[in-house]
């Protein structure tokens, strides 16, 4: 009888699912920022503008410390940096829990970032260390289910949880389960330093000053800056569009945030699939297609029946995970081993810088009316669109030098051989 080789071991099935569950904490985190912002609108009466700071101070300290982590990333245990930086992600939901002013809120969103915004670069940095190129595009499709997940279960819980309780109650839930979850790694993950047998430059800021300046990364990096740009953009002002623009009730909107994420949930690892079997420019190329049509289709929507707006967030969904899943397997395989933290750490950065001006320009770009109706909300739709251009024409090169870079080299005899 034939047997199946497992692809992944036991133990990688455990390390996939703890990077999922702490980065559905993470994602939570920042998620349900989106469907509170019609209540904290009002609870704390703050205007738009107001409320897009507290979307982008999460943004800005998490790129901050992002760079200040990058020269110490890859002179530790991967596990060790993981859980200081989730111990300060959790002790900041739990302030952001107990948050009782605008002011004090803004605050604990600065600290939830500045150790919340370096776990995604922690977990990359172990995915690339114990995973082979060929199946990272399955990994990160696994991985970014955390991200469907909390549409599935903890933004609407989050939501229903602020209306029948207060605002306050979804910070608690949050940090109660990533307490839970990180006991679980604590106890039962692995050191990971194999990173630490290659040479690397002892001193810190040296480190850090190389790979910024390495020029084989800036590519990297300035395409990051754009990717970002559509989610910190449409999420922040998701939910107050969808109720007063599209005129969906507030039970309309648990639904829609859970079918999406059912949605996702089960497209994500066929894109991560498809990634690694078709090639990860081309899914990439694909899902910029579809997301650039569902954008204009979204931001343009005026008074829209339940079942209209859960087709086309899904399919919108569908196709920001067919980018940025294939997007990052292409970014793991681009830093050396003795690089890979930094590289991680630096790119999180300016992901969340980026992501904070994108949120800032969209605060400054929408505008609420006194009935809740936001105005120019198409516009940011056309941002996007301009952005998704350039994102794709940088992807395309920067593929290409990661393609260069892991092409076998050929011994001059073979070639005399093979001719």
């Amino acid at each position: 009888m034939k047997t199946t080789e497992r692809v992944f071991s036991r133990y990688q099935v455990f390390i996939i699912a703890i990077l999922a569950l702490l980065q559905f904490t993470v994602v939570l985190d920042f998620m349900v920022l989106s469907p509170l912002g019609e209540i904290l609108l009002g609870k704390l009466h703050i205007t738009t503008r107001q409320f897009g700071l507290v979307v982008s101070a999460y943004a800005f300290s998490a790129g901050i410390s992002g760079v200040l982590a990058a020269g110490f990333a890859d002179k530790f245990d991967r596990k060790k940096m993981m859980l200081v930086f989730y111990s300060g992600f959790i002790i900041g939901t739990f302030l952001c829990a107990l948050a009782p002013t605008y002011g004090f809120l803004l605050a604990a969103r600065v600290i939830t970032g500045l150790f919340g915004g370096v776990i995604s670069a922690i977990g990359m940095a172990i995915i690339a260390d114990l995973f082979k190129p060929e199946v990272r595009g399955r990994v990160m499709g696994f991985v970014q289910m955390a991200f469907a997940l909390s549409q599935i279960i903890g933004v609407p819980m989050g939501w229903e949880l602020a209306n029948r309780i207060n605002w306050h109650a979804p910070f608690w839930m949050i940090g109660t389960f990533g307490t839970i979850m990180g006991i679980i790694m604590a106890v039962y993950m692995k050191p990971v330093t194999a990173h630490l047998q290659q040479k690397v430059e002892r001193n810190a800021f040296v480190h850090l000053k190389n790979t910024l300046q390495n020029r084989h990364y800036s590519l990297a990096f300035c395409t990051t800056i754009l990717l970002s740009t559509g989610g910190f953009m449409l999420m922040p002002f998701g939910s107050t569009f969808s109720r007063h623009n599209m005129g969906l009730a507030q039970s309309d909107i648990t639904i829609l945030y859970m079918a999406t994420g059912v949605a996702t949930f089960i497209g994500a690892p066929i894109l991560g699939r498809l990634s690694d079997k078709l090639g990860k420019m081309k899914v990439f190329l694909g899902a910029t297609l579809l997301t650039s049509i569902m954008v204009v289709i979204f931001t343009n929507l005026g008074i829209t029946p339940l079942y209209m707006a859960i087709a086309i967030n899904a399919l919108m969904m569908i196709g920001v995970f067919g980018r940025i899943i294939p997007a990052q397997a292409i970014m793991t395989s681009l830093p050396s081993v003795q690089d890979r933290g930094a590289f991680m750490s630096v790119n999180s950065s300016v992901q969340q810088i980026s992501g904070g001006i994108a949120s800032i320009v969209a605060g400054l770009i929408v505008y609420q009316t006194s009935s809740g109706v936001l105005l120019h909300y198409e516009i940011l739709g056309y941002v996007i669109l301009g952005a998704f251009a350039f994102t794709a024409v940088m992807m395309h090169y920067l593929n290409k030098q990661v393609q260069r870079q892991t092409a076998p080299v050929v011994a001059p005899d073979e070639v005399a051989i093979a001719s």
